[in-house]
C-alpha cells in the first residue's frame, strides 16, 4: 500500500509528475498497467486545485499587490499569440515529458491566460495521457533492457 501511495504522491508533485511516478512504480514492482493508469489519473487531477486555487487566492490575496497586476497585464498582452495554438498548444506543452512542461505548468498557464476551465482540463488530460504513453514506453524499454 505504501508503494501505491508513493506513486500517487509522485504523480501529483510539481517536478516529478508522470516522469517520476511511472518509473518509480515500475521499479517498485507494481503492475505496469496499474502504475500507468494511476499516474495519469492523479497527475491530471492536479488541474483542479491549481486552476481554482489560483483563482481563489488571486482574488483574495494576490490582486492586492501591484506587481502581480502588472505581471498579469503583461501576460495577457501575449494572449493572441497563445490563441494561435489554442487548446492544442496547451495539450502539446503538457505532453512534452520535460521539467516544467507538465500538468502543473499547463494548469497555471490556462488560468493565467483566462482559458475556459472545461476545455483546459480536457487539453491537459490529453497532454497527460500522451506524456504517460511516452514515459511508459521509455520506462518499460529501459527496464526490459536491464
Amino acid at each position: 500500500m505504501n508503494e501505491i501511495l508513493s506513486v500517487i504522491i509522485a504523480s501529483m508533485l510539481p517536478i516529478s509528475e508522470l516522469r517520476g511516478s511511472i518509473p518509480l512504480g515500475l521499479k517498485l514492482g507494481i503492475d505496469p498497467k496499474f502504475v500507468i493508469i494511476t499516474s495519469i489519473i492523479f497527475n491530471a487531477l492536479v488541474f483542479f486545485p491549481i486552476y481554482f486555487g489560483l483563482e481563489l487566492f488571486y482574488h483574495k490575496i494576490f490582486s492586492k499587490f501591484e506587481i502581480v497586476e502588472r505581471c498579469m497585464k503583461r501576460i495577457l498582452k501575449h494572449k493572441e499569440k497563445v490563441d494561435k495554438y489554442g487548446y492544442f498548444g496547451l495539450a502539446i506543452l503538457v505532453a512534452i515529458p520535460l521539467p516544467f512542461t507538465g500538468a502543473w505548468t499547463g494548469s497555471a498557464l490556462a488560468w493565467l491566460l483566462r482559458l475556459e476551465w472545461k476545455k483546459s482540463f480536457l487539453s491537459i488530460f490529453l497532454g497527460v495521457l500522451l506524456a504517460g504513453i511516452i514515459v511508459s514506453l521509455i520506462s518499460l524499454s529501459i527496464f526490459t533492457l536491464i
